[in-house]
């Protein structure tokens, strides 16, 4: 089973700042009108960065931003894009996040939630957010349906996920009921993003899902022997043009009180 450690690598860090499309700036926009946001949050901190794209997002409507990752490589992926004048970043666990010196009034989770100890990670976030704060948990993920293309659809139930499973993870969805006391689910919405790939982008990206990397880690696959079966099995979806991938995704708007 996968772990948060898995994405300590040098190779998934690289492909994280260079190849995962910048959806999290939509999920922001989304969060403005979803929960009436017409100021800017004051001290906002990005749990589980990654390579800084969520924590870039989180800069488009909050003051000053930190961002955490339990992995060394994607701090220093992180710290090597991104000015340090502007963003603050250093390596932690989503549930051991240290105290700031003004609390946060906004914390940001994108794609983190598979990979923590709930109950550890919400008792760390009572430290460090203030009264009255969003915690916003979200995520997305690429789909089985591309626009007007139902032959990726077939490739990606057929040849895609046969070849690379999906890794064991927690997918259970939070509810009122599973939370401590002190915080308040106020909305969950569900909606679709659309980004568009050519092939050789398509692939670069693919190489850094979960499914692949625990091939790769696995020893099961090579890269080479991956981008090879891609390059092949994926050359009659794209026929040399750009397609739209469609993403599903969640947002989950808790309030801490």
């Amino acid at each position: 089973m996968m772990t948060n450690k898995s994405f300590d690598d040098k190779r998934i860090a690289q492909g994280y700042a260079k190849d995962r499309p910048w959806l999290h700036k939509l999920v922001m926009e989304r969060l403005k009108s979803d929960c009436a946001v017409d100021t800017p949050f004051h001290n906002g901190l990005d749990v589980g960065c990654g390579a800084g794209l969520s924590t870039k997002a989180l800069k488009l409507i909050c003051d000053k931003v930190t961002g955490t990752d339990i992995s060394d490589e994607m701090i220093q992926a992180c710290k090597a894009e991104y000015d340090t004048s502007e963003f603050t970043f250093y390596t932690a666990k989503a549930e051991e996040t240290l105290l700031p010196e003004i609390p946060y009034d906004i914390v940001t989770a994108a794609g983190v939630i598979n990979w923590v100890d709930k109950d550890k990670f919400l008792e760390n976030m009572k430290l460090v957010m203030a009264n009255k704060s969003l915690l916003v948990v979200y995520d997305f993920w690429i789909s089985d349906k591309m626009v007007d293309n139902a032959a990726y659809t077939e490739w990606y139930q057929k040849r895609y996920l046969p070849n690379f499973p999906k890794p064991p993870r927690n997918e259970k969805i939070w509810r009122q009921e599973d939370l401590p006391e002190g915080f308040t689910i106020k909305q969950q919405v569900l909606y679709q993003l659309h980004h568009q790939f050519d092939m050789d982008s398509f692939i670069r990206f693919m190489m850094i899902q979960s499914n692949v990397n625990a091939q790769i880690q696995s020893r099961h696959k090579t890269e080479a022997e991956i981008q090879d079966w891609m390059k092949e099995t994926l050359e009659p979806i794209f026929h040399g043009e750009i397609q739209t991938l469609i993403f599903d995704a969640y947002s989950w708007y808790i309030e801490r009180a």
